[in-house]
């Protein structure tokens, strides 16, 4: 047993790694900057967290994804490795605890977001680390071409030039064409090309178009053929509500789940689902992300996603088991407009956007030549409604802007509570004795949370009410208090976007939106829209095929179980069939003319398909001659 293999089982328990894995952790090990592309639920963590611990030093896991980070945080943790993160929306103070603790504190990982990997303090304190790893997790969201470009991954390729060159890079994603694989590469310059890839294909995965105007009781149908544990997702909020109640009322056990949910609500619908308490989870995009439940049959998408690249990883959740499992997409008449709408969306006018950011810098008061750094609360709706804004596009508007490099727009950052003691414990014992419901809460905090002198906690205000009979209001009362007296450092729980000043407010008539940011990604954002459309209006190319080529697997087969495979074409064979008689065709026969019944004995199908398939090809396909018995193929030329 290796080392790596002690470790695995040492804190995760298991005895062997998945495929992949241990190729990729003995090519970082080796020194090598590594690209690993692992389909969702293939067990990327493990490819770094593993050689982190056999190396000396911490390990810098870049991520975007925040509530991601603080599960990965607390799993660690969990398991007695010391593990922090540091994320938009931290006081200056945290910061600066959380990266001296890495410094000064044996920790192993650091998670951090790529804004923070910019800012003056996070570059200064990471000439004090010894880093033995850099891991870029979404690293596709460092490339133009990928569907989830974001600037601040360019930080990225700077923080590179400023640790010691024997520093590998291991780079991780689900997805990527062949495009973003060189990109990524490119961009976080590689010593050398150096990717590990699992196939894309799915064997036990049917994906299905179904075509209705329905879909709601198409939805009810298919549950109730197929069993089991089930996603469903759909583009807004308030649809996950609307018809996991329906589902309800037609008996089928589901819940809904969205970013708009409160930290607790979110813990407790995700647990009930992957306990199979609940059978059906009704989501928008949020859900799914580092959530590892193997056995789920069916995912259905009621509205499609601009990109192949995230449909794949949302139907990817099915069937992680290697079992049998169902990627449906419920299509209607009116889905083409919708995608198309997407664009408009997406990409509103310049002139928009000028405007929005005018606004912006109205709404918090910000004058010309000020506001570099600050930090402020938002609500999108708050705004649109003080300007008459709509606001998808006004969203999107301030997408653009932070491409553009003039804010940092963080959707909601669900933050629970954190603590940590300032006082030292000398100063903290004279301080009690005041008063009983606070030296009651003191008391219970320093029972339930560890560490609290030394690093800041999330701690659960309703935990601490219910352990001591004081009501949630007090707690936080009593804990502002002792903040004001310097006896802890409290930061309230809150759930908010939060707009940043990335530069001074410039006036509206100097304001420039680089092409990358806007010309260059409609573009490319409509080539995925219509990739979208074309998978999904297909009706004879197979629907695993079309989602392997697009990945860059050309040399992929019909998967035999999609709709299209199973569908019968006009020669009254399944696709699947013909198309495979059909090419066993193209491979076997030579260049002068066969009897028929001399090629179907050759042919490891039923004699009868084959004669069926090569009538249907002699009168259908110009390149297939059948005369008086004789069958002939003539090669087109290329």
């Amino acid at each position: 047993m290796n080392i790596y293999h002690e470790i695995l089982e040492k804190y995760w328990g298991f005895h062997a790694f998945r495929p992949l894995q241990e190729d990729i952790i003995l090519s970082v090990c080796a020194g090598k900057d590594t690209l690993g592309l692992m389909p969702t639920g293939g067990g990327k963590s493990l490819t770094f967290q593993v050689p982190a611990l056999a190396m000396e030093g911490i390990c810098i896991v870049v991520t975007p994804l925040i509530a991601l980070m603080k599960d990965q945080v607390d799993n660690l943790r969990h398991v007695g490795i010391k593990a922090t993160a540091v994320y938009s929306g931290m006081s200056r103070q945290e910061i600066i605890t959380q990266l001296e603790n890495c410094i000064f504190g044996d920790y192993k990982f650091l998670y951090v977001s790529p804004e923070r990997l910019g800012t003056e303090i996070f570059r200064v304190k990471l000439q004090a680390m010894k880093v033995c790893l850099l891991v870029i997790d979404e690293s596709h969201c460092i490339s133009q071409w990928g569907y989830d470009f974001r600037p601040s991954y360019l930080n990225i390729a700077n923080i590179r030039t400023e640790l010691p060159a024997d520093v590998p890079v291991l780079a991780l994603t689900a997805t990527a064409t062949p495009d973003v694989i060189n990109d990524i590469q490119d961009r976080l310059h590689f010593k050398e090309r150096n990717v590990f890839k699992k196939s894309f294909s799915r064997a036990n995965l049917s994906y299905i178009v179904r075509k209705t105007e329905d879909k709601l009781n198409t939805l009810i149908y298919i549950l109730g053929k197929i069993q089991g544990s089930a996603i469903v997702y759909v583009r807004n909020r308030k649809r996950t509500k609307e018809i996991a109640t329906l589902l309800k009322q037609a008996n089928i056990s589901a819940d809904f789940y969205h970013a708009g949910l409160n930290r607790e609500e979110k813990t407790i619908r995700q647990n009930r689902w992957k306990n199979n308490e609940c059978r059906v989870i009704v989501s928008t995009n949020a859900f799914g992300m580092g959530i590892d439940k193997p056995d789920v049959r069916l995912v259905v998408h009621m509205d499609m996603p601009g990109s192949l690249e995230e449909y794949y990883q949302e139907a990817g959740r099915a069937g992680r088991d290697e079992l049998k499992a169902y990627a449906v997409a419920l299509c209607s008449g009116t889905d083409n407009a919708k995608l198309k709408k997407r664009l408009s969306d997406e990409f509103p006018d310049k002139e928009f956007i000028y405007r929005v950011y005018e606004a912006l810098g109205n709404y918090y008061q910000i004058a010309v030549g000020y506001g570099l750094d600050t930090v402020h609360d938002f609500s999108l709706s708050d705004f649109c409604s003080a300007f008459k804004f709509p606001l998808i596009q006004t969203h999107h508007a301030l997408k653009i802007l932070e491409l553009s490099g003039y804010i940092e727009y963080t959707e909601e950052i669900d933050n629970a509570s954190r603590l940590m003691f300032t006082a030292t414990r000398d100063e903290l014992y004279k301080y009690l004795h005041q008063d009983k419901k606070t030296d009651d809460v003191i008391q219970t905090i320093l029972r339930s949370y560890t560490g609290l002198f030394a690093d800041y906690a999330y701690i659960d205000e309703a935990i601490i009410a219910t352990r001591t009979g004081v009501s949630q209001q007090e707690i936080y009362d009593i804990l502002i208090g002792l903040s004001k007296y310097r006896i802890v450092n409290y930061i309230p729980h809150k759930k908010t976007p939060l707009i940043i000043y990335t530069k001074t407010r410039e006036e509206q008539k100097y304001l420039s939106i680089p092409r990358q940011a806007y010309d260059e990604r409609k573009e490319r954002f409509e080539n995925r829209i219509n990739k979208v459309l074309e998978y999904i209006n297909e009706d004879s190319v197979c629907r695993s095929r079309l989602l392997l080529t697009y990945f860059g697997e050309k040399k992929s087969k019909d998967c035999g179980s999609c709709d299209i495979c199973l569908a019968k074409n006009d020669s009254g064979l399944s696709n699947k069939m013909f198309n495979d008689i059909r090419e066993a065709l193209q491979n076997t026969l030579p260049e002068q003319p066969v009897h028929i019944q001399e090629i179907t004995k050759q042919l490891p199908f039923p004699i009868e398909k084959s004669i069926i398939a090569i009538r249907y090809l002699a009168e259908h396909d110009e390149h297939f001659l059948l005369e008086d018995g004789y069958i002939r193929y003539i090669r087109p030329i290329e």
